[in-house]
């Protein structure tokens, strides 16, 4: 005993693995066996007067294993199916591959409870128990023939979903010996993921192991520091370690966010089965799910072990079978077909760009239902179409429309895509590229934007020329060269007039007023097409100003600043207001320091500073605490190009 004090507290992590052992047990050879209780009754006779506290996520109920028994009723329960609610983790999909293998239910291994023990606690006298039973199973499921089957499902699998989703993976497999024969045949498959340097290589294997093992192992036998190093590169999203097998390591207590899809080609069940899984339901950028890839028959584990470890019994499981995404991903395309329905885009395959182009002017043209114009729903039902198609992509039902999938994400990429390309290319590349994309079922914003769909080189900065302006006019698809006429203004407005406060705010409201009229449908296309092409001459026009009245680019901003005020321009001469704006830049530019619009005290002598400027030439007082503001408003626009 080493207290009897009622004040101590003894809390156990992952209570479901040590913390059990009342009952004593002979142990010993012939002639020396003695009765041996276990850990959990030696913490008890040591501290008989105790509260102990047990944290597990998995607990254990069985004949000699139960943490309930042991540590009492819970406390309190936060299962995964609360956890998927609250965004604490991701929504974990399971996909059935065995039909892939074309294996047979007499095939599977069968697996029970001692078995599973032994998987996880590798003890000698267990091991040498059931050592029999277990490699019957080991020699089914690593027949050699099985093996290369599941290596080239897996290595078409983990390829296709990643097409679609960015990630890593982990495979469990059943012995040491079949992580290596499984390791061979993924890299007979893909040469180039092997590298024998553990700082290389898509792939590696992560094991115990010591310098006695045979040779087939010994390649893959690291020490502790490069297992560390493995592990961070595994967690690294960055590295292309993107691929790591595993019999029990890292099924416990290891967490890669990055991971999104567990192939588990191992009997498992129970705490073991709900512990494996948790590796791909942790949340990352990007990540709509995770995947459990079932090689060896454990969907009817998978439920049983729900049933056990979910407050809801398996109702509103956290796990999903990757056909209700499959579902989901009909229901969204159901939506957006119909949001094109009257515009045949039958030829999306071979088409090019102007069956892009005829698709997103028949979406722009859609008026607006439950607040959100076409351009809003067709992207955010695009959005939740890739999200279930990234989750369900390697069934075979969804590799059917996965081309349509594609189609669908470029026409919102058009949509959507605010920054544009100066790429120039012939008609004929741009079918050609279109084509790929949509083929390969991948999009990408570089390569596809607004001009590819409309057949048009971007002009260079600064040259949108009566010529090209004549150009966009002229398209068929009018709503859509409505949408890139107001792209090209919002992009000049900030490349002309980003550094000059008044005349960005001027030519910004102009521009959104306008699409707002046309958005109102207040006025036609027609109309809303000639008003944005005068606009865009006079951005032409306000870009030479400062030539035109004998100022630099920086004095001018400061003259937009103080002819802001229509009394100062009635009251003041022309020549009056550049007098200023040259004098605010000189004095301005010399007193400005690197934290001055951090430092109050330093605002206060900068207003001052302008105010006494404005008074000396009779500024008008009505307006003159506005000017200031706006006057270092824009003072700060120009940074720390003039802070000294």
């Amino acid at each position: 005993m080493l207290s009897e004090r009622s004040n101590i507290v003894v809390i156990a992590d992952e209570a479901h693995r040590t913390q059990y052992g009342f009952k004593a047990t002979l142990k010993g050879k012939p002639g020396e066996e003695k009765y041996q209780a276990g850990y959990a009754q030696h913490l008890r006779d040591a501290l008989p007067n105790a509260t102990f506290v047990g944290f597990t996520g998995t607990p254990v109920s069985s004949s000699d294993h139960d943490t309930r028994a042991v540590f009492g009723e819970y406390i309190h329960v936060y299962d995964m199916q609360q956890a998927k609610e609250d965004g604490a983790t991701v929504a974990i999909y399971y996909e059935s591959r065995l039909a892939k293998l074309r294996l047979k239910d007499e095939d599977l291994p069968s697996i029970d409870d001692e078995v599973d023990e032994l998987a996880e606690d590798e003890e000698e006298s267990q091991q040498a128990k059931l050592k029999s039973r277990w490699a019957a199973l080991e020699k089914i499921v690593g027949a050699e023939p099985r093996v290369a089957s599941v290596a080239a499902d897996l290595v078409a699998h983990f390829e296709e979903r990643s097409t679609a989703q960015s990630g890593k993976a982990m495979v469990v497999a059943m012995s040491r010996d079949i992580c290596v024969h499984l390791y061979n045949e993924i890299i007979k498959l893909r040469l180039e993921w092997h590298d024998p340097d553990p700082e290389k290589g898509a792939i590696k294997i992560v094991m115990t192991g010591s310098a006695s093992d045979k040779a087939l192992l010994r390649p893959h036998i690291y020490d502790g520091k490069i297992k560390k190093r493995l592990e961070k590169r595994f967690k690294d999203p960055a590295d292309p370690l993107r691929l790591v097998i595993v019999r029990d390591m890292w099924l416990t207590g290891f967490d890669a966010p990055c991971v999104h899809t567990l192939y588990v080609d191992k009997p498992m069940k129970g705490h073991n089965l709900m512990q494996a899984i948790a590796r791909v339901n942790r949340v990352f950028k990007g990540k709509q799910g995770g995947l459990v890839v079932d090689y060896i028959g454990i969907g009817n584990e998978l439920k049983a072990a729900m049933k056990e470890y979910t407050a809801s019994k398996g109702r509103g499981t956290p796990t999903v079978d990757a056909r209700e995404a499959y579902s989901v991903l009909m229901e969204k395309l159901d939506v957006l077909r119909s949001m094109l329905h009257g515009c045949d885009y039958s030829d999306f395959l071979t088409g090019g760009h102007q069956t892009l182009a005829r698709a997103a002017n028949h979406i722009l043209g859609l008026r607006e239902e439950g607040g959100k114009d076409g351009k809003r729903r067709f992207a955010d039902t695009t959005l939740a179409l890739t999200q279930a198609f990234s989750l369900c992509c390697t069934l075979d039902e969804a590799k059917v429309v996965r081309e349509e999938v594609a189609f669908m994400q470029a026409v919102k990429v058009i949509l959507t895509k605010r920054d544009i390309t100066a790429k120039k290319r012939t008609d004929e590349q741009r079918d050609e590229a279109i084509r790929q994309i949509i083929s390969n079922a991948v999009v990408s914003d570089q390569v596809v934007d607004i001009f590819d769909a409309v057949g048009l080189d971007k002009p260079n900065i600064g040259l949108l020329d009566d010529e090209f302006l004549a150009q966009v006019k002229n398209l068929p698809e009018k709503n859509l060269a409505v949408e890139l006429l107001e792209r090209l203004l919002e992009g000049e407005i900030k490349s002309r007039f980003g550094s000059n406060v008044v005349q960005e705010k001027k030519f910004s409201d102009l521009l959104g007023n306008v699409i707002k009229r046309y958005q109102n449908r207040s006025i036609e296309t027609a109309q809303v097409m000639e008003e944005l092409v005068d606009m865009a001459k006079k951005f032409r026009e306000a870009a030479s100003r400062g030539e035109m009245l004998g100022l630099t680019e920086d004095e001018v901003r400061f003259y937009d600043a103080l002819a802001t005020n229509e009394s100062a321009v009635r009251e003041l001469t022309d020549e009056t207001l550049k007098k200023i704006a040259h004098e605010l830049t000189e004095n301005l530019r010399q007193n400005l320091t690197v934290d001055w619009s951090e430092r109050e005290s330093v605002r206060a002598k900068l207003r001052l500073m302008v105010k006494r400027v404005l008074r000396k030439y009779k500024y008008p007082p009505d307006q003159q605490e506005a000017a200031v503001e706006l006057i270092l408003q824009q003072a700060q626009v120009f940074g720390e190009d003039w802070a000294t």
